[in-house]
């Protein structure tokens, strides 16, 4: 099996807190005295490391929390009351999913990542579907940033107007140029450490928007006096199941999480602690923003707060301040795999920063063409995190344990969950690319 840097996610999606700084510290100096270069070398020399069952349940619910929190509001207004059991439907069988990644590199130790998955199941062609999947659901992701970024901030500060090459870009356009300027020197950077640790504040920044929500709704005055809300909507229904969907889609870095434990027997506590948790989180911002502003929650719940109170601009702020830093973290794997493209008598230092600068520019385009952060989100939701974090560890998983040769209950069990996930991506990503197209042109 051939090591690919492309596919070194161990500190694009959550920076993994070892258990003793001396020990890591010692495998930094190991690393450097061995010449191990290679990206992807270096993560299975330093994935070896002692990470405490404590450090990473933290790691994994930075990995599961998400901009997916501020949407839920919007998701459960879309499918109406009813639509939490999808919820829970999903969280579950995400939470299976993690069990059966887990059970593939216990059939296969020398899979230290999920491409590697993709690879001993399917060969060459699988572990390219997996790291498609996974980069292109991390472009979208930060192209959904750059949106979210520009309707926050046109929230708390209105519109401003300017030209750039006699083009004028005014009102939500303009802060995502803004924002995007401020981004691109963090994209440049090779040494992503600083940004990984700011980065890692996910769980901190969904117990303070969670938190500044509720006080808004408690204390300022907001209330939980929204009327209008409804049961079920089955036309909806598409949109929120997407949406909920986009909430789970951490897979790719649960072999890391594995790998870095000191137990990894122990590995599927974990995996019940942070899903338990996040979903406490997400069903929880779901109601409260739900209750507070009914059918009309916007697709970020935090567009409906006031702008002058207190609370609303602790939750806005502490939504802006995590995608910043997140932003070159996430694109560097798609960074990787154009620069590995380029050949050895190239000024490789020159033309990554061009490729970085093309992908930036080319994200900005996109969040200007289609400024629509919950059907975009909900597209991300149905047609990539549904394949990532559903169907794709399912087949893999019945690949690489040969369950498929003998019809038992599992078998069943997965192949109704790979039934139930194709379903959700054919219908939810119909229903994203309808309203995306009908918000746009009609």
């Amino acid at each position: 099996m051939e090591p690919k840097s492309e596919d070194d996610y161990s500190n694009i999606r959550v920076r993994l807190l070892v258990a003793n700084d001396n020990y890591h510290k010692q495998n930094q100096g190991s690393s450097e005295e061995t010449g191990l270069e290679d990206p992807q070398v270096q993560h299975e020399f330093v994935s070896a490391g002692p990470t405490s069952f404590s450090r990473t349940c933290f790691n994994g619910l930075n990995a599961l929390s998400g901009v997916g929190i501020l949407s839920v509001p919007y998701a459960l207004a879309s499918g109406g009351w009813l639509s939490l059991i999808f919820l829970f439907i999903i969280a579950i069988s995400t939470y299976y999913t993690s069990l059966l990644i887990q059970r593939c590199m216990d059939i296969d130790p020398t899979i230290t990542s999920y491409p590697d998955i993709g690879e001993r199941a399917f060969g060459k062609g699988g572990r390219m579907l997996v790291s498609t999947t996974m980069n292109v659901e991390l472009y979208m992701v930060v192209t959904g940033f750059l949106i979210l970024e520009g309707d926050n901030l046109q929230n708390l500060f209105g519109d401003i107007e300017f030209q750039i090459f006699g083009v004028t870009i005014g009102g939500k356009q303009s802060f995502v140029v803004i924002i995007s300027l401020i981004i691109l020197p963090t994209v440049w950077l090779n040494n992503m450490s600083i940004l990984s640790y700011i980065s890692a504040s996910g769980v901190v920044a969904s117990i303070v928007l969670l938190g500044s929500i509720l006080w808004a709704a408690v204390f300022d005055g907001l209330g939980f006096q929204a009327n209008g809300t409804q049961f079920i909507n089955w036309k909806g229904m598409p949109t929120a199941v997407s949406l909920y969907a986009f909430c789970y889609c951490a897979h790719p870095v649960f072999p890391t999480l594995y790998t870095s434990m000191i137990n990894p027997k122990k590995f599927s506590k974990v995996m019940l602690v942070c899903f338990l948790l996040c979903t406490i989180s997400y069903a929880s911002m779901a109601i409260v923003g739900y209750l507070m502003f009914g059918p009309t929650v916007l697709s970020q719940i935090t567009l409906n707060l006031p702008t002058n109170k207190i609370s609303s601009k602790v939750a806005i702020y502490t939504t802006l301040v995590n995608p910043i830093a997140k932003y070159g973290l996430m694109i560097k794997p798609l960074v990787n795999s154009f620069e590995n493209q380029l050949p050895i008598n190239f000024n490789k230092r020159l033309f990554s920063i061009l490729i970085r600068t093309a992908l930036v520019i080319s994200t900005i385009i996109v969040a200007l063409a289609i400024p629509l952060f919950g059907y975009l989100m909900s597209l991300v939701g149905a047609f990539l995190s549904i394949t990532a974090s559903i169907i794709l560890p399912c087949l893999c998983f019945v690949k690489i344990s040969g369950i498929y040769q003998i019809l038992g209950f599992e078998l069943v069990v997965i192949l109704g969950i790979v039934i139930m996930g194709i379903a959700i991506m054919i219908v939810g990503t119909y229903t994203s690319v309808v309203e995306i197209i009908g918000h746009l042109y009609l």
